[in-house]
């Protein structure tokens, strides 16, 4: 883990950090104070200027502690933005399959999947926004991780669109095509949206849910083009 653990508190906790949305409950229970300040610092500073133009002096002058003061927490800048992208993937994840359905009717289950999945990145735009956008400057071994993460992801929504469209009988690349199609629409909302708004989390996770099924029309039926 490269992010420090919670040890002895010295001078009182950091100023806090204000998000539109609930960031505290993504990081790790265990993480230092500090560590969790400097993390929703940074959220915010990439979110809005990108990695790449975001100092250390941005990240923690928001809770006011000195450019220096990151390295005691972090061996890197790349090494804050790996642990909010995996903390990121790992609570998305985690509120995915706590939602999954025992058994009951396909379309059921996937409309269950897809209104998670599109809440989940409404509450937590800005974070996402950074986990979905700010890939290009992890390092090689950290964006192999991020990947496997992301299968699975890919694998639930795969295995809830088969299950609508008949996956035994279905042209395979049409249940992948669409299963990317349906998750793309659930990522992407995190560029526009915020709290606040006329779309609740809620509503517009049971818009994309509709909205998935119908699309799922397009494939049932099909047989295989090389059939």
């Amino acid at each position: 883990m490269v992010a420090k653990r919670r040890g002895p508190r010295r001078g009182g906790k950091p100023p806090l950090v204000w998000l539109d949305e609930p960031s505290t409950a993504l990081w790790d229970e265990d993480l230092a104070d500090v560590t969790k300040a400097l993390l929703g610092s940074a959220v915010l500073c990439f979110a809005e200027k990108g990695f790449q133009a975001t100092t250390t002096r941005d990240i923690t002058g928001k809770v006011g502690l000195t450019p220096g003061a990151l390295y005691v927490h972090f061996s890197t800048k790349e090494e804050v933005l790996f642990e909010i992208v995996r903390s990121g993937h790992r609570r998305a994840l985690e509120a995915l399959r706590a939602a999954l359905p025992t058994g009951g009717d396909p379309e059921g289950h996937l409309r269950r999947v897809v209104a998670v999945f599109v809440e989940w990145h409404a509450e937590h735009h800005t974070t996402a926004r950074v986990c979905q956008y700010e890939l290009t400057p992890l390092s090689a071994e950290h964006y192999e991780e991020i990947l496997g993460l992301r299968a699975q992801f890919n694998t639930i929504f795969r295995d809830a669109v088969s299950g609508v469209v008949d996956g035994a009988t279905a042209d395979p690349d049409d249940v992948s095509r669409l299963a990317r199609s349906i998750l793309s629409l659930g990522v992407d909302l995190v560029r526009w949206y915020r709290l606040g708004g006329t779309d609740t989390p809620a509503s517009l996770g049971a818009f994309y849910a509709d909205l998935a099924v119908h699309m799922t029309a397009a494939v049932r039926g099909r047989r295989p083009t090389s059939a």
